[in-house]
């Protein structure tokens, strides 16, 4: 049974999250969207457990100095409960996710990997998430072995927390050496685009990160099996997915590198029609981009003979002469966007 001194620092531990989670809502373009996933839940019973942080009665007795859990709490195992309820408080007082210093967030961290429930992780996630929005923070969060902490809520079962796990990543991901840990969670990253519902919130926020993640090209070679999966993306999606997408391969594609692997990838003969005056401008803005990219590659002969005995690859369909590419561009030429005209001029050029 958890006594009153648990239940106060229990009930603590709930504000702190519940003001924090909607503290940094209004933060840039990276802002973490908290939806009615993070609405209270209903309780019914006499459980005696408030909602919140789920640091059961037993947490007491599996936490072991020196171990991880202890070392990310920053507070000894046998610290009063008092101690705890004052550092709680703390962060409250604070109002602001850019006010969070490394005790601050060593507690999140503990409180996320203490808590039972989907509704608290999600919780955690997003405060952690705002927090990131700033830069001093993400640089904490990396320092305290936070990056891996919250990269194993990748595979969480539940997908609200999956989601948020990823959002929680894409702001960390806004800093070049928490880049250089989170390379290695792109493999992961992809296999759940691939195996979410098309148009879900798993892809979209897993494309999000890939677009922080691939915005230099020192994860490009990381990328290079992608090229397929994304170009199919294209032809399935929604709107803001296929923008996304496209984010992601116009990145790729400023890449010299890569370009080998884009052209050689087998793509859906469909995605020629998608340059077309009914298209959204938005869309079609990064599409062109994405091409104009492609058209500045010049093939070697004998790579380019090879690439056009393949029927269903890349290059065929929008870059050999065979193509109907380019007459789709010359209607584009009349598009009421005069952005999108400009981008057809650029890659009729």
């Amino acid at each position: 049974m958890v006594d009153s001194g648990g239940v106060s620092r229990l009930g603590h531990m709930k504000a702190l999250l519940g003001v924090l989670a909607g503290a940094g809502a209004s933060y840039g373009i990276y802002k973490l969207v908290t939806g009615e996933v993070f609405q209270r839940k209903q309780k019914g019973g006499g459980s005696g457990r408030p909602p919140g942080c789920s640091v059961q009665g037993q947490v007491q007795e599996t936490v072991q100095p020196g171990s991880l859990l202890a070392k990310l709490s920053g507070l000894d195992v046998v610290q009063t409960k008092g101690a705890v309820v004052r550092d709680v408080q703390e962060v409250i007082d604070s109002k602001s996710p850019g006010n969070l210093k490394p005790e601050n967030i060593k507690m999140l961290l503990w409180c996320l990997q203490t808590s039972s429930e989907q509704t608290d992780r999600c919780r955690v996630l997003v405060t952690l998430g705002n927090a990131a929005a700033f830069s001093a923070n993400q640089d904490a969060v990396r320092e305290l072995g936070g990056l891996t902490l919250i990269a194993r809520y990748l595979s969480d079962p539940a997908a609200d927390v999956r989601v948020q796990t990823l959002n929680a990543l894409n702001n960390l991901s806004m800093n070049l050496k928490n880049q250089d840990v989170l390379k290695v969670y792109i493999p992961q990253v992809l296999e759940l685009i691939e195996t979410s519902p098309v148009n879900s919130n798993l892809q979209l926020a897993a494309l999000r990160l890939l677009t922080n993640l691939s915005a230099a090209d020192v994860c490009h070679h990381l990328l290079r099996d992608s090229i397929r999966l994304l170009l199919s993306l294209l032809v399935v999606s929604s709107q803001v997915l296929q923008i996304q997408t496209l984010k992601v391969l116009v990145n790729l594609s400023s890449n010299p590198d890569m370009m080998d692997d884009i052209v050689q990838a087998t793509v859906p003969a469909s995605v020629v029609l998608l340059f077309d005056l009914q298209t959204a401008p938005a869309v079609l803005q990064r599409l062109l981009a994405f091409a104009g990219n492609l058209k500045a590659w010049t093939p070697s002969s004998p790579v380019a003979a090879e690439l056009r005995s393949r029927q269903d690859c890349l290059y065929r369909v929008l870059l050999d002469p065979s193509s109907t590419l380019h007459s789709r561009l010359v209607q584009l030429l009349s598009h009421p966007d005069q952005d999108v005209r400009a981008h057809v001029a650029h890659v009729l050029l």
